[in-house]
């Protein structure tokens, strides 16, 4: 087989495999401006071993970098942490090119590659805090149940304190540069908050105590292996203390304000609360959705102690994109913010009073009964704007301190 594609040597024993995607720019929702990666990798241990595939277009790919290092032929084991497609679309043609001696998955993921795949063979199921021998290397495999599936699991390498950690510590970055030492810190910070807040924080009470878990257990992580983005082999410490911070979900004093607009009317009662929240001491994100993706919204959230929203009334709802990004943030249930929302109308203006509801069943502590405006915002209006930034701050910076 031809080697165009080369495998990644991460340690003695372990290559990268995976597959690059550099053209993906959305996910489920989620705007992947910088492409991915689909991490699989490769054991060379008694028992040849691959830990997770990749997405189904790219299967040639990895069996293309597979065979830089080794006959694909001659793998013994594949084990599966996460039943996504993107991790698993190829895994029917994987098995049917390697034919390994066995596939093994979680308890609950032994169930969904059956369910999405209708195998003709028996994946074997590993338990909860099992281990596998591989003759000369040893894995430990920890469920990590909706985390952000039910099947979820991660595999620890104990020889080499090595965690196959899934779509735990990743981001959506394609990248010709496999380690995460290689790579812009401002990008890894950035990708690293907006794949936990688009992802993983629905779940953050589970996260929180899945890293307590991990803390109890006395293991050493000297190499923390994803499933998407780079490979961490330095400060491999930075990537929990994020998670574990991005889980506490503490206000800051930061405010995000959402809006769109028809007439530009609420978009300078947009600009006129920002202003108040600035003067009032508190750092401001304004976020025009006709050019902010709602997926950078949440991003901007995950960090955030308020959040206010302004949208205009078409058609007697809120407008359009104010509605499909509530209802993107609402099933990702930011918790511990306050806030509001305001806008102007011609006729009816329910948008204020819907988004308001909206932010209620968030479980948003609201401020005030929103504000809204009929037509062009006034000097009165505008001032009334300034104000309402400036209570938010001032309420925020109590909070926050």
């Amino acid at each position: 087989m031809k080697t165009y594609f080369q495998a990644t040597q991460v340690n003695d024993r372990v290559y990268w495999v995976g597959a690059i995607d550099w053209s993906i720019r959305n996910f489920h929702g989620y705007a992947t401006d910088r492409g991915s990666t689909y991490n699989a990798y490769l054991i060379l241990a008694d028992k040849v071993t691959l830990v997770d595939t990749v997405k189904a277009p790219f299967l040639e790919e990895m069996l293309v970098r597979i065979a830089s290092v080794i006959d694909p032929r001659k793998i013994d084991y594949i084990i599966s942490n996460h039943s996504e497609m993107d991790h698993s679309g190829c895994l029917p043609q994987a098995i049917q090119a390697v034919k390994p001696e066995k596939v093994f998955a979680s308890v609950m993921g032994t169930k969904a590659l059956q369910e999405h795949f209708h195998l003709d063979r028996e994946i074997s199921e590993v338990k909860d805090g099992e281990s596998l021998s591989l003759g000369n290397l040893n894995l430990t495999f920890l469920e990590t149940r909706m985390l952000h599936w039910p099947d979820s699991m991660v595999t620890y390498l104990a020889e080499d304190k090595l965690l196959f950690s899934q779509d735990a510590f990743g981001m959506h970055l394609a990248s010709s540069e496999r380690f995460a030492d290689q790579i812009e810190d401002w990008i890894l910070n950035y990708e690293a908050a907006k794949y936990y807040a688009n992802i993983l924080l629905p779940f953050s009470a589970l996260v929180s105590k899945l890293l307590e878990r991990v803390k109890g257990l006395g293991i050493t992580i000297e190499t923390i292996a994803p499933d998407h983005g780079p490979i961490w082999r330095k400060e491999v410490s930075r990537m929990p203390k994020l998670y574990a911070t991005w889980a506490a979900q503490r206000p800051t004093n930061k405010a995000v304000v959402v809006y769109d607009t028809m007439w530009q009317s609420t978009a300078l009662m947009a600009r006129t609360i920002a202003e108040g929240l600035r003067a009032g001491g508190t750092m401001t994100k304004l976020m025009p959705l006709e050019s902010c993706h709602r997926s950078e919204v949440v991003t901007e959230v995950l960090d955030a102690g308020a959040l206010l929203v302004g949208s205009p009334t078409i058609n007697n709802n809120m407008f359009p994109t104010v509605a499909g990004t509530l209802a993107y943030l609402k099933g990702l249930k930011p918790k511990n913010l306050m806030g509001t929302a305001f806008g102007s109308y011609g006729w009816s203006g329910e948008a204020v009073g819907q988004v308001m509801e909206v932010l209620a069943e968030m479980k948003i502590d609201l401020i005030g009964d929103g504000l809204k405006v009929k037509y062009v915002p006034d000097e009165s209006v505008l001032a009334e704007c300034f104000s309402l930034g400036s209570r938010v701050a001032e309420k925020l910076g109590k909070v926050s301190s």
